[in-house]
C-alpha cells in the first residue's frame, strides 16, 4: 500500500498556511515569503526555478527540501494552492502559479468545490480537479499514484 506524506508545507505559529488576502500578485496574501523563506533560499528550490540572488544554500534546509521528489507518485493540494481564485472558475485558461512545466512532474489532485476537466502540462504534470471529502481524495491519489 503507498503511504502518505506531508512534505514542505510550511504553517505560521498561529496555524495558517498562508497568509490573508492572497492574490496573483501575492501567493501568500499578507505573509509574503515569510512562510517559505527557509525553502526558498534553498538549491533546490532554486533549481525548480525559484529565483532570489544566490546559487541557494545547500545546508540543512536543502536537505530537507531536497527529500520531497522521490517516490512521490501523486500530490493533493487545495484549490488556494493551484491558483488565487474563488468561486466558479471565471477563467479556465489560468494554468496554475508555476507555468507550462510545473514542478510536480505527477498527477496532482486539487481539491475543489469547482471541478473542471483535467489539465496536462509539460513535464508529466496532469490536475485533476475534483469535489470530493478527503477520504476518497486520498483514494483517487493512490490509484493514480500506482507503486509510488
Amino acid at each position: 500500500m503507498s503511504l502518505v506524506r506531508v512534505h514542505n508545507f510550511s504553517v505560521s505559529l498561529d496555524g495558517f498556511g498562508t497568509g490573508e488576502g492572497q492574490r496573483l500578485d501575492a501567493p501568500f496574501g499578507h505573509a509574503d515569503s515569510r512562510l517559505m523563506e527557509w525553502a526558498v533560499e534553498t538549491r533546490t528550490f532554486r533549481d525548480m526555478g525559484i529565483h532570489g540572488e544566490s546559487k541557494g544554500s545547500l545546508g540543512v534546509d536543502d536537505a530537507f527540501a531536497g527529500a520531497w521528489r522521490p517516490g512521490i507518485g501523486v500530490e493533493i493540494m487545495g484549490r488556494n494552492k493551484f491558483g488565487p481564485h474563488r468561486g466558479p472558475w471565471e477563467d479556465e485558461e489560468w494554468k496554475g502559479w508555476w507555468g507550462d512545466d510545473p514542478v510536480f512532474h505527477t498527477p496532482v489532485v486539487v481539491l475543489t468545490h469547482h471541478p473542471r476537466p483535467a489539465l496536462e502540462m509539460d513535464g508529466g504534470t496532469t490536475f485533476f480537479f475534483v469535489d470530493a471529502d478527503p477520504v476518497s481524495a486520498l483514494e483517487q491519489a493512490r490509484a493514480l499514484a500506482g507503486d509510488l
